[in-house]
């Protein structure tokens, strides 16, 4: 708030006193008070505004209030942004400048100086600054920039209302550019305080002339430097004005019929331009018009043809439009000369010569009246009276008659009637007739053949009549025996006669009668009449009989019957001669007087006499009338119907093939007559239905169809055919063709190997055919499966293959393929057992199984042996029977085909009860064979054997081994290599330890090698003489091919390299670093490496390598147990064992060099890699630890649900000693466990 106080207006008085000294310097001691004092302001809303204040206070506080409100004494005036504090202060300036003037700024202000020191306060007078707000939009009804229409003379209101604005706006109505005095205006309140809005009201009267000129609302204010104006257009509408017809020519309304008269209309003026209409005696005609809107001018275009009947007729043309109070007309009545449209002559210009002939001549209607004349020729006539009378349209008709005598050179000339006028003088009207004067011909002949020439029937014969003279011309009439000759009707029938029309030649006329002669123009008399004139001729036709016809004494004909039959020519010229044949046969036959015959010609019959029978039916029995003289012959033929029952053809099909499954059709050819009523089948002693069933039905013709055919449908089948003479029989086979069905062949068919054999194969077939039977050897292997060796036989529905001296390779599977053409073949297959005696697998050298003789392990001993039939183990240890009652004696025995197989499981292994010579004895009705097993203590693995290149290039040598045995111990392989001439000797460990191959890589070309193979584990390397298995090899150079070895070792030593190579070094240096890390781990890894191995040395099983390549040739599974000897006996079929190979993974390893340090028997740190045993070892340990070695027999796994082993007596042999094992303790880790000791037996 402002300083108030007592003393404010003596501070005012004086502020007024010193307002004239405000700009005097003045010293430093003047008095207080103001220099220069604020005044009234106005502006306009966004201009800046200045108070200004000068004071003479130094040292006192200056500020602005407004309304009472104090800005304070900061130049910057915080709080209100756009206000600011200008001048020197030490000056005592303190103007007060206000930026973007807004509504909110119009109020008062006053300076006001804080007292101090050197006086009190100060407050200027109040000043006004007054902010003027100028109107945005005017608002105009109707809606500014739009288009009213409105009609001329009618009264409109219209309304602008200004938008807020301060003052009030002043609003102004501008009509077409002048100012419309009648307005009210009123000042309403705007939307917010000091703001006011005006709205105003004028009443408009608009003319034509304003017709698409504007009308203004304009709105000034003192905050405007222009006023603002919007408007609207005026649309103004106004009637046109009258219509005005422009006439051609100066005789208005005076026209002439056929004149195309064209009438425009004009009306000029109004809004919306006229609307035109022309009507003829008020009716409309035409109601096209066309507009020019620039000049506002309508025009309408009437275009007629001028008939006599418009003659009178009033043309007008109307406008208006939509503001017309009526219809605006220009009219004009039409004047119209027309002459007479036709002129007509009554009355016949024919007449006889030397008689009156009368005319009259008669005009149509015309305007103004016509004249008539007569002219014959170049001669005018005179009339015998002339008449008018009133006509159509307000015109005349002219009549004249005439009457004259004519003569016959009058004949043929003209007679006219022509009309003239004045008004016509352009034009002549004319009606002629042609005058026919009538009188008779002068001469009447024939010309044609002369009479008596003979004309054979079918000639062609042209007669012409001829006249001379006589008008009108003469009617020429042709007569045939006094009747008149017209053409033959239907016209489709062939044109015996033609009859020319009449013809004129100079004053000759003639008519043409052509004919095509026939028996009736026979001495027929032809005349040509003309009026009572005529002429006459007679033609002679010689003609072939016209019919011919053969009659019969009996219709009803059966076999034995006579008949009489006669054959009659009617008539013909000259006679002819009769005879007699049957389908070619000539005939006897006996003549019969003739009768008369038409046509004045001969008439001939003839008889014969037939006896029939059933071969005669259809046949026909022809007559011939010959004539010698024409040398022509006419035939007629009567067919013979027959009667007689049915009878079977000589072409009856009697046997009809189909296959099974298809459809058969079993033919009927029969003969009979009538055609046979039914035909019925039997089959077996049932009759088929007529109607048809679900497999047959019976066709139209009698045929028998099948479909569906079975082989019981073979059989015959009875057809018995009837009609009313009759019954007969016949007997069709069908013989029903099926695909073979083997019906026996014994599987399996055994044979002892050396013996013979016949395997037997029957089938169900039709047809059987002696090629029908084939053999086929079956097998998985690509081997000779050719049965050169055997003998193939068939007979009948049997074949049979015959095997002498049979061999084993001989056992399979063979399969007999039947084919006698009828698809598909059969297919039977039988197995071929060889029986021999027992052979068991002798592996060099002696088998050895390896346990720790502790009494706390086991061992297993695997027998394996071949044979046929099944075979029967038995053990002995030391030449001694073993007795499988004791508990510590376990035997399973496995079959799978000829594959048999004992595992002898060994419970407790003590060293000096167990470890010994087992024997094995395999034993059939064929025979026995045995092989010996040594049961020895855990060591060391045996060398590996057989080192050989298999591969070789410049950088990598392919090595191949067989393992050797593995001690009882997982064993993995070691390749140790050495350069001669370089020192140090390379090692690289075979990765999967189970492998048997192994590339050799980062050789050096043209370098000689020495090679070691050694096998270990975990007690140690296999024997070390000559350090193993060793070759020697030498890469080939870069410029030598590489490929397979040729098994030769090389003899000669290469040439020392002169310095150390680089990459065994590096490969040395990396060695030593990864162990010296590993070396801290390696006792704890050792430890435990110790106690799996002597877990395993319990629960390792052998399983045979060459178990899963067995497959089951010869006999189906088979099982049996019994408690009292622990044993069992296993076998499978078509079973795949399960399992993860590893063959292919060769990783490619750094060689190493040999000195470095490692623990024994550890040679890599992957804990978990499976270390299978060698492929050989006949014998696997029980309960292996997991990963270590395959399933037992992996070959033959079997499911809990195998429908061939019974669920609650199979036992899994892996576990069956699980609880035997001891544990070794885990906490001597510095030496062996006595378990991997064994014991000197």
């Amino acid at each position: 708030m402002a300083l108030r106080t007592p003393g404010r207006v003596p501070l005012l008085l004086l502020g007024l006193l010193t307002t004239g000294l405000a700009h005097l310097p003045l010293p430093a001691s003047a008095p207080r008070g103001f220099w220069a004092l604020p005044e009234n302001l106005t502006v306009v809303e966004g201009a800046t505004a200045e108070l200004r204040c000068g004071v003479s206070a130094p040292g006192s506080a200056v500020q602005w209030a407004k309304d009472g409100l104090l800005l304070g004494p900061d130049p910057r005036i915080p709080s209100f942004p756009r206000y600011r504090l200008e001048g020197d202060p030490d000056r005592g300036e303190f103007h007060l400048h206000i930026e973007a003037c807004d509504l909110s700024d119009d109020a008062e202000y006053e300076c006001q100086v804080g007292r101090s020191e050197t006086g009190p306060e100060l407050v200027s007078p109040r000043v006004i600054l007054t902010i003027l707000v100028p109107p945005k939009v005017l608002q105009l009804t109707p809606e500014a920039g739009s288009t009213v229409t409105w009609v001329a003379g009618q009264e409109y209101v219209v309304s602008c209302v200004s938008g807020d604005a301060k003052p009030a706006p002043d609003i102004t109505f501008i009509q077409s550019e002048q100012t419309v005095s009648d307005i009210s205006a009123n000042v309403n309140v705007g939307s917010r305080e000091k703001l006011f809005t005006t709205e105003a009201t004028a009443r408009v009267t608009p003319q034509s002339s304003d017709n698409g000129k504007l009308l203004v609302c304009e709105g000034s204010s003192p905050a405007l430097d222009t006023p603002i104006r919007v408007s609207v257009t005026m649309n103004v509408l106004f009637p046109p004005g009258p219509p005005v017809i422009e006439w051609p020519g100066l005789d208005e309304g005076h026209v002439r019929a056929g004149q195309s008269l064209e009438l425009l209309c004009v009306s000029r003026g109004g809004n919306p331009p006229a609307t035109l209409q022309w009507l003829k005696n008020g009716q409309p005609m035409s109601t096209a018009w066309g507009t020019e809107h620039a000049e506002a001018v309508a025009r309408s275009m009437l275009v007629m043809i001028v008939r006599p009947e418009d003659h009178g007729a009033r043309l007008s043309c109307e406008a208006h439009n939509s503001v017309s109070t009526g219809t605006q007309e220009r009219g004009v009545t039409l004047q119209v000369t027309f002459p007479p449209s036709a002129i007509t002559i009554l009355g016949s210009a024919s007449q006889s010569e030397n008689k009156n002939v009368t005319l009259s001549c008669i005009t149509k209607s015309s305007r103004p009246r016509v004249l008539l004349r007569w002219w014959l020729g170049w001669r005018q006539l005179l009339p015998t009276e002339d008449m008018v009378m009133d006509g159509l349209h307000g015109g005349h008709i002219s009549m004249s008659n005439l009457t004259f005598l004519v003569r016959r050179e009058d004949n043929g000339l003209t007679l006219t009637c022509e009309a003239f006028s004045e008004a016509f003088t352009k034009e002549t009207f004319k009606k002629s007739l042609i005058l026919n004067v009538k009188y008779p011909a002068q001469k009447l002949w024939i010309e044609g053949p002369p009479e008596g020439q003979r004309l054979r029937a079918g000639t062609r014969v042209r007669l012409v009549c001829l006249a001379i003279g006589g008008n009108p011309d003469p009617s020429l009439t042709w007569f045939k025996d006094s009747r008149a000759v017209t053409e033959p009707r239907p016209p489709q029938e062939p044109r015996r006669v033609q009859l020319g029309s009449l013809e004129k030649s100079g004053s000759t006329f003639s008519r043409e009668l052509v004919l095509i002669t026939g028996p009736s123009d026979n001495q027929a008399k032809f005349t040509c009449k003309a009026g009572q004139l005529s002429a006459s001729t007679q033609l002679v036709v010689q003609f072939p009989p016209t019919n011919v016809t053969i009659l019969a004494n009996a219709s009803a004909l059966r076999p034995g019957d006579a008949l009489n039959l006669t054959c009659i020519s009617v008539s013909s010229n000259p006679p002819v001669n009769l005879s007699w044949d049957k389908e070619g046969e000539r005939l006897e036959s006996v003549a019969i007087p003739p009768r008369s015959a038409p046509f004045k010609g001969s008439a001939a019959a003839r008889s014969v006499l037939l006896r029939m029978s059933s071969r005669d039916h259809g046949h026909r029995v022809t007559c011939r009338a010959h004539s010698t003289e024409l040398r022509e012959t006419m035939s007629a033929f009567y067919r013979l119907n027959v009667l007689y029952p049915p009878e079977f053809l000589g072409e009856q099909v009697l046997v009809v093939t189909a296959v099974e499954q298809g459809e058969a059709l079993l033919p009927v050819s029969v003969s009979a007559n009538p055609a046979p009523e039914a035909f019925n089948w039997t089959f077996r002693g049932y009759r088929l239905s007529p109607a048809g069933g679900p497999r047959h039905r019976i066709l139209s013709g009698g045929a028998l169809q099948l479909w569906n055919v079975t082989r019981a449908d073979d059989g015959l089948y009875q057809l018995h055919c009837q009609n009313s003479e009759g019954t007969a029989e016949a007997l069709v086979r069908l013989d029903v063709h099926y695909a073979p069905t083997i019906r026996v062949l014994q599987d399996p068919t055994e044979v002892n190997i050396g013996g013979s054999v016949d395997i037997v194969c029957t089938v169900d077939a039709n047809p059987i055919l002696p090629g029908m039977f084939n053999w086929e050897r079956l097998g998985e292997e690509e081997e000779d499966h050719s049965l050169d060796d055997m003998e193939k036989m068939s007979k009948g529905s049997t074949g049979r293959l015959r095997i002498h001296h049979a061999k084993l390779d001989q056992a399979g599977a063979y399969q007999c393929i039947v084919d006698n053409g009828v698809a598909p073949p059969a297919r039977g297959l039988v197995r071929l057992v060889v029986r021999f005696a027992p052979q068991v697998e002798h592996p060099t050298p002696l088998t050895k199984v390896a346990a720790a003789g502790d009494s706390t392990s086991s061992a297993t001993l695997h027998c394996r042996a071949r044979g046929v039939p099944n075979i029967v183990f038995t053990w002995t240890k030391n030449g001694v029977a073993l007795d499988l009652q004791d508990p510590r004696y376990t035997e399973h025995t496995y079959h799978q085909g000829m594959v048999h197989s004992s595992l002898l499981t060994i419970a407790n292994v003590s060293a000096a009860q167990d470890y010994a010579l087992f024997t094995c004895t395999a034993t059939n009705p064929l025979g026995s064979d045995r092989t010996n097993i040594q049961l020895v203590s855990i060591s060391r693995p045996d060398p590996p054997t057989g080192l050989k290149v298999m591969s070789m290039t410049p950088y990598s040598v392919g090595l191949e081994w067989k393992p050797g045995f593995d001690g009882g111990l997982p064993q993995r392989f070691q390749i140790r290599y050495e350069a001669l001439g370089t020192p140090g000797i390379l090692y690289m460990d075979v990765l999967p330890p189970q492998a048997t191959t192994f590339t050799l890589t980062g050789l050096q070309p043209s370098t000689r090698y020495r090679v070691w193979l050694l096998a270990s584990n975990a007690l140690g390397d296999s024997g070390l003489m000559d350090k193993g298995s060793q070759i020697s090899v030498t890469t080939p150079g870069l410029d030598q091919p590489s490929g397979e070895p040729d098994y030769q070792l090389p003899t000669e030593q290469p040439t020392r390299p002169s310095r150390l190579p680089l990459m065994p070094v590096l490969f040395a240096v990396g060695g030593l670093l990864l162990l010296s890390n590993i070396s801290c781990v390696g006792g704890f890894l050792w430890q435990r490496r110790l106690r799996r191995l002597a877990e395993g040395i319990s629960e390792k099983t052998e399983a045979g390598s060459e178990e899963d390549r067995v497959r089951n040739e010869y006999e189906d599974s088979q099982w049996t147990g019994g408690q009292d000897t622990q044993s069992s006996m296993v076998s499978t079929t078509d079973v795949e064992p399960y399992y993860h190979s590893m063959k292919d993974f060769s990783p490619q390893l750094p060689p190493t060099l040999e000195e470095v340090s490692y623990p024994r028997g550890l040679t890599h740190l992957e804990e978990d890699m499976a270390f299978p045993g060698h492929l050989y070892d006949e014998v696997e340990r029980l309960n292996a630890p997991s990963g270590a070695w395959g399933p037992l027999y992996d070959e033959v796994p079997m499911g809990l649900c195998d429908p061939c082993w019974p669920e609650e007596t199979y036992e899994d042999t892996r576990g069956i000693y699980d609880q035997v094992a001891g544990d070794f303790d885990p906490m001597e880790t510095d030496s062996l466990p006595f378990e991997l000791r064994g014991h000197l037996v």
